[in-house]
């Protein structure tokens, strides 16, 4: 197969899981080449998600390797045959890699819990508060640029609208809720939209306010999302240079125990609806 010259993290994390698989076995890249019939360097490839693999190649590997977990097998086979190209496609080229990873890794995955600080999560934007949030950028997009990235958050957003959403839970710190990232009227419709998708069936939303006492995690964005197996799981982290993907157990339990202390600092879905009304009068 062509070996990719810019793997998605989709491909590449498929590939980290066979390099895993095969590391638990205690096999080198070399001796597990010997066994499937390839060369060292082809299987870095593979283990790079620089190159595809088959099916049935995958599943012989996973026999040479005496793996045990059929769940994750199977997945892995379902990520091969994988054919159909996301509407995010539509932005390669337009827009960074990371944008277009972030994209599929939310419509892949089975549930999403997410923690923002300082901003309104993603997917409970509204156009008005994208479009001002990005005008921060350095260097400032061009009006085609930004236009692009606004239009892309909003599509985004289309997974919650799926015939089948994954659960979406949104714990956001009362920061976040009264930056004005706008103007006041673009921070009413903010607030607006916030309460009108936490009615949702399969969406929560809940707010960590100020006088939570003891709460010191407000300047970790986070999105954890979760694969259709728990070893496929991963974390979304946002940091100044670029995001991060985590999918390192001892980094996805962490997280885990991260978004647990958040919500348990943050009042009720109930609650949070009446103090971001609250919010809203005070505008």
């Amino acid at each position: 197969m062509a070996v990719r010259s810019q793997p998605t993290a989709r491909q590449v994390r498929l590939g980290i899981e066979l390099r895993k698989m095969r590391e638990a076995a205690g096999l080198t890249a070399r001796e597990a080449a010997e066994r499937v019939g390839t060369t060292s360097a082809q299987m870095s490839h593979v283990e790079a998600g620089r190159t595809g693999v088959s099916e049935e190649r995958l599943r012989g590997m996973a026999t040479h390797y005496a793996c045990l977990d059929h769940a994750l097998i199977d997945e892995l086979a379902a990520m091969v045959a994988e054919r159909d190209k996301g509407w995010w496609e539509e932005y390669r080229g337009i827009l960074a890699h990371a944008a277009l990873d972030l994209a599929e890794l939310e419509h892949r995955s089975r549930r999403l819990r997410t923690f923002q600080g300082v901003y309104i999560p993603g997917l409970l934007q509204v156009e008005n508060y994208t479009r001002a949030l990005m005008t921060y950028g350095v260097p400032q997009p061009s009006t085609r640029q930004l236009d692009a990235l606004v239009a892309f958050r909003m599509r985004r957003r289309e997974v919650l609208d799926s015939g089948s959403p994954p659960p979406y839970e949104a714990v956001v710190h009362e920061a976040a809720l009264r930056t004005l990232v706008a103007d006041r009227e673009v921070a009413r419709q903010q607030l607006a939209f916030m309460l009108e998708q936490g009615e949702r069936p399969g969406v929560t939303v809940r707010v960590v306010p100020f006088d939570a006492e003891g709460f010191g995690g407000a300047g970790t964005p986070v999105l954890y999302a979760y694969g259709s197996v728990p070893r496929l799981d991963t974390v979304h982290i946002d940091v100044p240079h670029g995001p991060i993907l985590l999918d390192a157990e001892s980094q996805l339990a962490r997280y885990r125990v991260f978004l647990d202390k958040a919500l348990a600092f943050s009042l009720s879905a109930e609650k949070s609806q009446d103090f971001i009304h609250t919010i809203m009068r005070q505008l």
